[in-house]
């Protein structure tokens, strides 16, 4: 049985549920845009009609890239302080 780095565990945790969060916005958002494309076309305004599918794309947008963030460059919390922590012992010679 292979032995688990538990860093490692977690970080692969991490990543492959970004991953799952990427697909589930693609998914989502292609088929609320797809909604409003088929609405748009059968009432024959075409392109005429409100894009409302843009405030879903745009708001779960900001949610998807922070979880980018934390996951692929350590933007949390937790690191932040631990980054912090070791700057204030640098400055005062620690």
């Amino acid at each position: 049985m292979d032995i688990r780095d538990p860093h490692l565990w977690k970080q692969a945790k991490a990543r492959a549920g970004f991953k799952m969060h990427l697909r589930a916005y693609l998914f989502v958002n292609g088929v609320l845009w797809l909604i409003w494309l088929v609405i748009s076309l059968v009432f024959q305004e075409k392109w005429g009609t409100y894009p409302w599918p843009i405030w879903a794309t745009l708001g779960w947008g900001i949610g998807l890239i922070s979880h980018y963030f934390s996951v692929y460059h350590g933007f949390n919390e937790k690191n932040l302080a631990e980054r912090e922590y070791e700057r204030l012992k640098r400055t005062h010679g620690l």
